[in-house]
């Protein structure tokens, strides 16, 4: 590591080892969600996923009878 750096991150008072850790959980989780989102919009160009018919239409009634 460098020495500036190190001399500069002693200076700060943080626990640098669960600040990395959660950093690191964080991008995890980002990247989780990326792949997620890309595998569920690969499926939906293959059709492998649906909306059942009627949902759109009921869902739309549905919100402008709780008005």
């Amino acid at each position: 590591m460098d020495e500036e750096l190190r001399r500069r991150m002693s200076s700060i008072e943080i626990n640098w080892s669960e600040y990395i850790r959660e950093a690191i959980r964080q991008r995890i989780e980002l990247e989780e969600r990326k792949n997620a989102a890309k595998k569920l919009l690969e499926e939906l160009k293959i059709g492998k996923h649906a909306v059942p018919r009627g949902f759109i239409n009921k869902t739309i009634r549905e919100m402008r009878e709780t008005r």
